[in-house]
């Protein structure tokens, strides 16, 4: 963006103010959390959801996340102890180990569809109590690029959905 060989990024976060980078986020939407496993691991977990995530194996995303903490903070207040088999700064990677029955994975209610389709994972549960935001960072403080304005138009009307 600094150096305007892009236009626009995507991001579940606003860009820090910290960085000293002339650019505007614009926020999009937000999106409860879906639960998922392969079908054979769901037929365990998905009867008494969430309780049924106590001792459950559980891929997270890495430490300093801020997701994670907020997963966390989400299990101690219903009492639930996943076990965590795995952790991950790359989401791609988890779902792909998802798929391969390694543990159980979350990712935005509003990409359910696609998770679904492309990992062939049924849906554990969902909830509401934990959002993950979304942002279109430009560095126009009033979008004016007619593909931005349609992106992130798009964006918001498919989020506004799922809030």
């Amino acid at each position: 963006l600094s150096v305007h060989k892009i236009d626009l990024v995507l991001a579940d976060s606003p860009m820090s103010p910290s960085l000293n980078i002339r650019a505007y986020n614009h926020p999009l939407g937000e999106s409860g959390l879906s639960f998922y496993s392969t079908k054979k691991m769901a037929r365990k977990y998905t009867r008494d959801f969430p309780y049924s995530l106590d001792g459950a194996p559980m891929l997270m995303p890495t430490a300093t996340s801020a997701l994670r903490r907020v997963l966390e903070q989400w299990f101690e207040r219903h009492n639930l102890n996943p076990v965590i088999v795995a952790e991950f700064e790359d989401r791609a990677l988890m779902k792909a180990f998802g798929e391969a029955n390694t543990g159980i994975f979350t990712t935005p209610t509003a990409v359910e569809d696609d998770v679904i389709s492309k990992y062939g994972v049924s849906v554990i549960g969902r909830t509401d109590e934990i959002k993950e935001r979304f942002y279109a960072i430009t560095a126009e403080r009033k979008i004016k690029h007619p593909a931005i304005s349609a992106i992130t138009e798009a964006a918001r009307t498919e989020l506004l959905s799922y809030s």
